[in-house]
């Protein structure tokens, strides 16, 4: 499918980083393979004093590769404040100017800006009169964190629903392009031998993992504010786990996939203030080595307070409270300067009897292990006989990794970029998805609070804290990736 004819994409903080890392790439490989149906131009809105020139020489920069060029050169720039009243009247006589010279198109809005500019565009949009659809659409796409609590989450959406309706609002989580994870739902309802056994009686438990080998990098003031169960837990990991724990949806539509999404976040256990400590382990990097590099603590990176108790760790241990999952627990977990950079889903079945095999060997579980990243692949590790005369038991793994279909697959922004401008929603978050997995959060900040847990120091380049190893040993398991 393609996308949409004549098409304007206008990026709010087009002169920031995620603009030139991210979009610029995207839309020049979009524009590579062919998924373009017509025009697309780029119309850049920043703070900064720029003309159409000045800002393509400042993409041309920092953006390299085939078919960047000739998306660089019909992009245009609008100067203007995001509080600015003036800046938005620009941007809409712009926006008509090019409208006319191409015809009709319909209007893609990026919000590329800091968090806390998201409620003066979506005013200034409104005010303007760029949310109104006319021949052509109208949709924007909002980058996370979408709030930092359910109150603040519903309250944004109250103002984005003062411009926009639900069906033209895209909220983007990066992880939900990525080809592992739209291959959880492949892999599960496209093949008969899974789906069978996705349930209590056959499925043990399941960990998510998202780990980070970096700090906090440049990062430090918002860090401050967010740590990592806001910045990581509340839409990535949670996400993955409404993908594998969701019923199958009636058809893989936006609305069908997401209401099963929303029956997930709406069956988690809320955990009591008083549990939060048993259930949730809370950490902060400490110095260590990392790549035969010393590095320092978290307390020590710039912009950090001396004093500070924000998380850099967070490990959860999470109940689904419906038919398929009871009893079966999911343990979360994700942090900064730990051994490596890797992101797993592992799937671990129940034992087989092995009565019969016991003098042999004690083979492990069988696990399914998905790789989102960096070397994205799935793994199905099984007992088998090693050759020869005896009895000898031992764990093989079935291995599947993307090189099988001879290309690299697509980036995660490509493909979100894509769907955006086709208005297929699926891959993004609703309305009641965020605020379902706010309430999960808000939950777990509460007993955090409550009884004043600080976060348990870790040395940078381990695994984490120790008490994340006993999370799992109290209920007599381990991390799969230690």
């Amino acid at each position: 499918m393609t996308a949409s004819e004549g098409t304007i994409l206008v990026v709010f903080g087009a002169t920031g980083d995620l603009t030139h890392r991210k979009l610029i790439p995207a839309v020049a490989d979009l524009h590579r393979t062919g998924l373009l149906k017509g025009p697309l131009r780029i119309v850049g809105y920043a703070r900064q004093d720029l003309d159409d020139e000045s800002f393509r020489a400042l993409l041309k920069q920092t953006v390299e590769g085939e078919g960047t060029n000739a998306v660089i050169a019909d992009t245009c720039y609008v100067q203007g404040d995001f509080r600015e009243k003036a800046g938005y009247e620009r941007l809409a006589k712009r926006l008509s100017e090019l409208e006319k010279e191409g015809g009709s198109a319909g209007r893609l809005y990026y919000l590329a800006a800091p968090p806390s500019f998201y409620t003066d565009i979506f005013q200034g949009i409104g005010a303007a009169g760029l949310a109104k659809e006319g021949e052509g659409f109208r949709r924007i796409i909002v980058e996370k964190p979408f709030g930092r609590d359910l109150e603040t989450a519903e309250s944004l959406n109250t103002e984005l629903h003062q411009v926009f309706q639900e069906s033209q609002v895209f909220r983007i989580d990066h992880y939900l392009g990525k080809e592992t994870v739209q291959n959880i739902l492949v892999l599960r309802f496209a093949n008969g031998i899974f789906e069978p056994l996705w349930n209590r009686n056959y499925i043990d438990h399941v960990q998510i993992t998202v780990a980070e080998s970096l700090g906090v990098e440049h990062r430090a003031r918002y860090y401050e504010e967010a740590g990592a169960l806001r910045d990581m837990l509340q839409n990535h990991l949670l996400q993955l786990m409404t993908l594998i724990a969701m019923e199958p949806p009636v058809a893989f539509e936006a609305d069908a996939v997401r209401n099963e999404k929303v029956k997930v976040l709406r069956a988690i256990h809320l955990p009591a203030p008083e549990d939060v400590p048993r259930l949730t382990v809370r950490g902060q990097y400490g110095r260590g080595e990392i790549d035969q590099q010393q590095v320092p603590g978290y307390r020590q990176e710039p912009d950090v307070a001396a004093n500070s108790n924000r998380e850099t760790f967070a490990a959860l241990k999470l109940q689904v409270e419906n038919w398929r999952w009871a009893g079966v627990p999911f343990y979360l977990r994700t942090g900064k300067r730990l051994a490596q950079r890797t992101s797993e889903i592992s799937v671990q079945f129940q034992r087989a009897p092995q009565r019969m095999f016991a003098r042999e060997a004690r083979l492990k579980p069988n696990v399914l292990r998905l790789r989102i990243q960096p070397d994205e692949g799935i793994t199905l590790s099984v007992g088998a006989k090693v050759p020869g005369m005896k009895i000898e038991l031992r764990d093989v793994e079935m291995e599947f990794d993307y090189d099988a279909f001879g290309h690299p697959g697509t980036d995660a922004y490509e493909r979100l970029l894509h769907d955006a401008l086709i208005g297929d929603s699926t891959l993004f978050t609703r309305k009641d998805e965020v605020e379902s997995a706010w309430r999960v959060v808000d939950a777990i900040e509460r007993g955090w609070q409550q009884e004043e847990t600080a976060p348990e120091i870790y040395p940078a380049g381990s695994w984490g804290p120790e008490s994340a190893d006993e999370l799992l040993h109290h209920d007599g398991r381990r991390w799969h990736l230690r």
